[in-house]
């Protein structure tokens, strides 16, 4: 009987001591790896909505910008119930028969004297267009900044899609628009989901809207840069660019003007 009433302290080995330490150990490690991965989700989630009030701040700077019409810097003079237009030089040196016709200004002359606005992160950028697609309730500002780096465009994309590549919104060409995937109902998380036909209207900063047409989609890989081409036989297309919901390859749609 007295041999097994062995009391509990003769059960804990060193080994078993040194076993519960790693326990412990791997315990603490474990609640401490789970705090940080929520901070950061947090964090991240914060970073979102925080993205997302911006955006709709610029739609609202832009639709103020849009009821009011375009203002080109006036360089013109009257004379002698002439209109004139002075380069250089001064009034008294104009030659009547230099005088052109005075021209509506283009989208690239608006553009340019756009208001240049700048992050928290110090990057600059201008509101150039804005997108909607109605099929999923998307309407956003397109943004591009000055000097069209990756890491300038990366910054811009926390706050609304960006101009990846082209020209001018609405004119010939293949204008490229880039927007994160959140995997929600933010941004271009839904894009992946545009089948053809789908309907894309884009407003330049004249207010003129053009709607296009999704013709294709597929994926590529993030290197693959052939979708961005601007040889569109003289047509205006529309591409728009995210990335799958795991973030490796690369969702693009493509759109031509409906006429």
């Amino acid at each position: 009987m007295n041999q097994i009433l062995v009391t509990k302290k003769l059960y804990i080995t060193p080994e078993l001591k040194r076993k519960k330490k790693i326990y412990k150990f791997d315990f603490i490690i474990s609640i401490f790896l789970v705090c940080i991965l929520t901070s950061l989700y947090i964090y991240a989630e914060y970073d979102r909505n925080k993205g997302e009030e911006t955006a709709k701040q610029l739609l609202t700077e832009m639709n103020d910008v849009l009821a009011t019409p375009p203002v080109i810097e006036d360089t013109t003079i009257a004379k002698d119930d002439i209109l004139l237009v002075v380069l250089d030089g001064t009034v008294d040196d104009y030659d009547p028969s230099a005088i052109k016709e005075n021209k509506v200004p283009s989208i690239a002359e608006i553009n340019q004297q756009a208001e240049i606005k700048t992050t928290a992160s110090g990057y600059q950028y201008k509101i150039i267009a804005t997108i909607e697609i109605p099929k999923i309730n998307l309407n956003y500002t397109v943004l591009q900044g000055l000097t069209g780096s990756l890491e300038e465009i990366e910054a811009l994309l926390k706050d609304s899609p960006c101009k990846y590549h082209g020209g001018e919104p609405n004119e010939v060409g293949n204008f490229c628009i880039v927007g994160h995937n959140y995997r929600n109902s933010r941004f271009f998380s839904k894009v992946p989901t545009l089948v053809v036909g789908d309907k894309v209207n884009l407003t330049d900063l004249t207010g003129r809207t053009l709607t296009y047409e999704v013709y294709d989609k597929h994926t590529v890989n993030p290197e693959d840069t052939r979708d961005t081409t601007q040889l569109t036989g003289g047509k205006k297309e529309l591409t728009i660019i995210t990335c799958t919901d795991d973030s490796k390859q690369r969702v693009i749609v493509k759109c031509k003007e409906v006429k």
